[in-house]
């Protein structure tokens, strides 16, 4: 029996993931120059979620315990990797 076969891996959810996706969905109508593709928009997603500490839950009932001062200092922490990921990619982006 394989391992990942005798557990559930899927409930494992990386609410930083949901958290950049989101931001990325706020601050592309601020950057109409940057090329949409799923190419770049992955490369922006990649980019940022490298740049942040994940946090991880397993239900929507485990949801990571985070004071309101440190949760707001997390989501800067979020927009600003978003932002540098989205100034990387526009000039730079994966393909010509």
């Amino acid at each position: 029996m394989v391992f990942e076969d005798q557990y559930n891996f899927e409930s494992l959810v990386n609410e930083t993931e949901e958290l950049v996706v989101a931001e990325i969905g706020r601050q592309l109508p601020e950057y109409p120059d940057l090329c949409t593709c799923s190419e770049c928009i992955l490369d922006v997603a990649a980019y940022a979620l490298n740049r942040v500490r994940p946090r991880y839950r397993v239900s929507l009932l485990d949801t990571v315990y985070v004071h309101s001062r440190e949760r707001s200092a997390y989501l800067r922490e979020i927009r600003r990797a978003v932002t540098d990921g989205i100034l990387k990619v526009r000039t730079n982006p994966p393909h010509d």
